[in-house]
């Protein structure tokens, strides 16, 4: 027996039907904001991978030579295809350039809960701004998305990697010390913190003020341990006019201040972010982004760049545990046959209900009339069709209400106006 590849999935139809409800409700979000659909090729020159994130990416990728001696590899993201995209196309193009995205993603992972080797990822790249007001919108929109969506609990959290630059530099901590601090900080793994902070020879006053201060939404704490660092001030200031506007003009009052937000690779700037579902426990990640600068990496003309990602699965998973009500896909009417006789006119009636646009299907198994209406019901078809012999001698069907029951007899003629009013 042929099973499914290890980190993949079959969905059912069931389950494609909570997939397309999230895609469309993203997507209605996205559009909302101004934002374009784009779409990339599933696979790319890997060296496309390695220059955004270093050699050693290529142990999670599924890379490969095509027959041309290429080396190809699936994409393990989305923002990298996208920018390229920009570089090669749309540099041209009128700022800012909105761009949002579907798509599924590959990862040579060790699969657990929602994590797998194929897996559906949803973002958007905001290209040629960074003004104040266009942060804090696209704050607003990754938090409207998840909002939109149905979630109840999720939890917003804001960083600023300059300002993490300038503790940085306050504590000496030289380059090589950072990219080993960098994990700890990112996973939150403050005892291991503080033990390498010390092999740094960190004071251990410094190191309890600096652990206060990753932990703090306090502004005047992380300004006064920034002490007169210009760029950190400055940026501070910034961040302090975003979150303004963040609350008082997109009326997204749900965020916090976190520090500990870092990303370990050198293209990321500047403010960064993320959104959590606590529902999902430990791995409670949902969306992540920042500001960035891939396109000069590209050979593009540097313009501020920013956008986020969001796990298109987790989401999911997180509307489960929340146990949110999906929508119930629906049929608008089934056709029944009483006899194989009658099959010529359900297929005519059944064609013309789907020309009006009306959803409908008819019994092509030739059962009795209560097997039908039993997978009628099953198909949660909101309303039956039964034509019969004497009926149609009379040129009339009945029409049944299945929540209801209630049954009315009606003329050929009346059927599709009868419908589509109702």
């Amino acid at each position: 027996m042929f099973q499914v590849p290890r980190g993949t999935r079959d969905f059912t139809p069931e389950e494609m039907q909570k997939r397309r409800y999230l895609e469309h409700t993203m997507a209605t979000t996205f559009t909302s904001f101004g934002y374009g659909e784009i779409q990339t090729p599933t696979f790319e020159n890997q060296e496309l991978f390695t220059a955004k994130s270093g050699e050693s990416i290529i142990n999670e990728l599924y890379a490969f030579n095509d027959k041309g001696g290429r080396a190809l590899a699936l994409r393990p993201e989305l923002t990298a295809p996208v920018i390229r995209c920009y570089v090669e196309r749309l540099q041209m193009e009128p700022k800012p350039l909105k761009l949002y995205y579907f798509g599924n993603c590959y990862r040579y992972d060790r699969p657990q809960k929602g994590r797998y080797r194929e897996f559906q990822q949803a973002g958007c790249e905001l290209i040629g701004t960074d003004t104040h007001e266009a942060t804090a919108e696209l704050l607003a929109l990754a938090y409207t998305i998840l909002k939109n969506t149905g979630l109840k609990d999720i939890h917003l959290n804001i960083g600023n990697l300059t300002i993490i630059s300038a503790i940085f530099r306050k504590l000496h901590l030289l380059k090589d010390d950072q990219k080993m601090i960098l994990p700890l900080i990112d996973k939150s793994q403050f005892d291991d913190l503080q033990i390498a902070l010390r092999d740094c020879n960190v004071s251990e006053e410094m190191i309890t003020t600096f652990l206060d201060v990753l932990q703090t939404s306090d502004i005047t704490k992380i300004r006064a341990f920034i002490g007169d660092d210009a760029e950190a001030n400055t940026e501070l200031s910034s961040l302090e006019t975003i979150l303004d506007l963040l609350r008082d003009a997109f009326h997204i009052p749900d965020y916090v201040i976190k520090l500990s937000i870092v990303r370990g690779l050198d293209y990321y700037k500047g403010l960064v972010f993320e959104i959590d579902a606590p529902a999902l426990g430990a791995e409670k990640q949902l969306c992540g982004g920042g500001s960035y600068d891939l396109i000069s990496l590209f050979g593009g003309t540097a313009v501020p760049t920013s956008g986020f990602a969001i796990g298109f699965d987790r989401t999911l998973l997180a509307l489960e545990e929340e146990g949110f009500q999906f929508p119930t896909p629906k049929l608008d009417v089934f056709v029944i046959p009483v006899n194989p006789t009658m099959n010529n006119t359900v297929i005519q009636i059944t064609q013309k209900l789907r020309s009006l646009g009306i959803s409908a299907d008819f019994d092509q198994l030739r059962r009795g009339i209560g097997k039908s209406l039993k997978y009628a019901d099953a198909k949660h078809a909101e309303k039956v069709i039964i034509v019969g012999p004497k009926e149609l001698e009379n040129n009339t069907v009945t029409i049944r209400n299945m929540k209801t029951g209630a049954q009315e007899v009606v003329t050929l003629n009346d059927i599709y106006t009868k419908l589509q009013k109702s």
